[in-house]
């Protein structure tokens, strides 16, 4: 290959760094996120690894009735970057597009994704607070799923009706434009763009907070639920996708609560 075509691929490869670093960094998060709850899931009876001596993770990954309540936010909030982030990216895409006309920066991208973030780390502290709650009360096996039928009954049947629910509509309704909103709420700047992506994530909780309490249902830890999960709050946040998911979502978690109540009523 001759010197003049290497130094061509060269300059592009400089000339593309920029934009693609972010990306790049943006997806090394997410999938370091999941590294580190896969490796947490290994240490937890039930979901379905092996335990790993290291003290750092035997301490995190302990029965949430005796965790510390800063090991498991940290628990939580690693679990909610890695299912939350992937969720984003359509947002942070438009955000990224609009540097065409020169109305954004780098840190404003960067600010973006904080202020989404914090929104979560945030609500990671409810989650936490639940979990411990509920394994002192002896409703969850040390991997976070649910040991009573009316427990996952219930939180079956609330998730499948806020699917129906105006409030589930509008934040999703937002969520599924990220352009619109943008034009709505646009201040130039780093912190404002950590407001805007802080109000995404407000909508966003708004859209996902009862299929992430599902979780006590499928396991906290369990993988294969965090991953179905992921998919599916991905998908239904696109709009030609989501607006064929969300309804009939709805009605498979009611039948499943009901379900549920059947047996827990002994009835199958």
């Amino acid at each position: 290959m001759s010197a003049p075509i290497v130094q061509g691929k060269a300059r592009a490869l400089v000339r593309l760094t920029p934009r693609a670093a972010g990306w790049l960094a943006f997806y090394a998060a997410i999938l370091a996120a999941w590294a580190g709850v896969a490796l947490m899931a290994q240490g937890v009876p039930g979901a379905g690894g092996d335990a790993i001596p290291a003290a750092f993770w035997t301490s995190l990954c302990a029965s949430a009735a005796e965790a510390r309540p800063l090991a498991l936010w940290a628990m939580w909030a690693l679990m909610a970057a890695a299912m939350m982030l992937p969720t984003f990216a359509p947002a942070l895409r438009t955000f990224v597009d609009l540097s065409a006309t020169g109305a954004t920066t780098a840190a404003g991208a960067v600010a973006l994704v904080g202020g989404y973030l914090a929104v979560w780390l945030a609500a990671s502290v409810a989650g936490a607070a639940a979990q411990w709650a509920l394994a002192r009360w002896g409703l969850l096996t040390p991997a976070g799923q649910s040991l009573s039928p009316w427990l996952s009954a219930a939180l079956l049947l609330a998730a499948g009706a806020y699917q129906f629910s105006a409030l589930k509509a509008s934040c999703l309704s937002k969520c599924r434009m990220p352009l619109t909103f943008f034009l709505q709420h646009w201040r130039p700047g780093p912190s404002a763009a950590a407001a805007m992506g802080a109000r995404l994530g407000v909508l966003c909780l708004g859209c996902c907070w009862a299929l992430m309490a599902l979780g006590f249902v499928g396991g906290t830890m369990s993988l294969a639920w965090m991953g179905a999960a992921t998919l599916f709050m991905t998908l239904e946040k696109l709009p030609d996708i989501g607006r064929l998911a969300t309804r009939p979502a709805g009605w498979g978690l009611i039948l499943a609560g009901g379900a549920m109540t059947l047996r827990a009523l002994n009835l199958v």
